[in-house]
């Protein structure tokens, strides 16, 4: 996976070598994993969403598996119970559009559904994808994790992936 607009650590909040370990928020110390800039979706009967997530990455090799964390209490979340499926969507950090008409932890702005208005294809598993993102993998889920907290997790086993040609992105 890419680490498209991951935020790199600032350097002058490393330590230079040599400097003794200090106790910190872990905030402080979170800012040294990647990050980028994803959206989920899904499709169940023709109710189709997406939101915005913060954290994306490969948990497997054999099969090849992602873990996303998502935001509870969104409407994606009866879509991926009942259709089994969702896709993950690579976006340029810098694209406004989609950042706009997913938000992170909260209804697609206007409601109603956020593709009417915006170019997409959709994968076999009926996940729709914007297809401005960078790169998509269309998932099976094979464990979800309710966990006591405020995202939970799916981990999903990848049935195809997709990179756009549109995306001047490249892999880190």
């Amino acid at each position: 996976m890419t680490n498209s607009g991951g935020a790199e650590p600032n350097s002058q909040s490393v330590p230079p070598l040599g400097t003794p370990a200090r106790d910190a928020p872990a905030s402080d110390a979170m800012m040294y994993f990647p990050r980028g800039v994803y959206i989920i979706t899904a499709e169940h009967e023709g109710d189709r969403s997406g939101i915005r997530v913060l954290t994306a990455h490969q948990c497997a090799e054999e099969p090849v598996l992602l873990a996303v964390a998502a935001r509870k209490g969104h409407s994606i979340e009866p879509l991926i119970r009942d259709s089994h499926h969702f896709a993950l969507c690579v976006v340029d950090p810098d694209d406004r559009l989609l950042s706009h008409k997913f938000p992170q932890g909260g209804e697609p702005v206007g409601g109603g559904d956020p593709f009417d208005s915006i170019p997409h294809e959709v994968l076999a598993s009926g996940a729709p994808v914007p297809t401005r993102c960078i790169a998509a993998f269309d998932c099976e889920v094979v464990r979800h994790f309710d966990l006591e907290a405020d995202h939970e997790i799916y981990v999903g086993q990848i049935l195809k992936t997709k990179i756009y040609q549109n995306s001047a992105a490249k892999p880190v």
